[in-house]
């Protein structure tokens, strides 16, 4: 049985929220959360049940906020001189390249990452870093791209995406250490 159109947009909120996570811009976020819900109710008929309704509406707006991003990065001129100075990164690391101090227990990865307040923390950890190293990140490990589409996607290559992605991880390392973990609110 299709989903009703009740069940649809009671799930607007929880898109939303991954929508601004990804695109840190609220108009933007609307924006392809309203793509997603068209579409979702153009196909709902469509609709197999084998996987969750929320499933199912987070596949359809993943390709929203993909087509999305593509679209930004043909009409928007980006400067690909980001700094690449990794000096402010040097100080986590001892001479022979291990962690400075020791990385602190994570407790248990699969409850904290379906926690909604995780999104939060991380959404305010994504704010702090550059928007293009935000942006790559998401693309890789929230919206699932491999490395070859970021590049053909942003127009750069697997060295640049490599190197954000390596300031993405220790930023948001960093952050979360900070904001989740030792549950200090910022």
């Amino acid at each position: 049985m299709p989903p009703s159109v009740e069940q649809i947009e009671a799930e607007r909120p929880y898109l939303l929220r991954f929508a601004l996570a990804q695109l840190r811009d609220s108009a933007a976020a609307e924006d392809a959360v309203q793509d997603a819900l068209l579409a979702a109710l153009e196909a709902r008929e469509r609709f197999a049940g084998k996987s969750s309704l929320r499933t199912w509406l987070t596949s359809i707006l993943r390709f929203k906020l993909i087509d999305m991003v593509r679209k930004q990065h043909r009409e928007v001129a980006t400067d690909l001189s980001e700094d690449l100075d990794d000096s402010d990164l040097d100080g986590l690391f001892s001479a022979n390249g291990h962690w400075q101090e020791k990385v602190s227990a994570w407790g248990a990865p699969e409850q904290s990452l379906l926690a909604a307040q995780f999104w939060q923390v991380y959404a305010r950890c994504a704010e702090a870093m550059p928007r293009r190293t935000a942006l790559v990140f998401a693309m890789r490990e929230v919206l699932d791209m491999n490395i070859s589409e970021i590049c053909q996607n942003l127009e750069i290559s697997a060295t640049n995406c490599s190197v954000m992605l390596y300031r993405a991880r220790m930023s948001l390392r960093e952050c979360l250490q900070l904001r989740w973990l030792q549950g200090e609110n910022a």
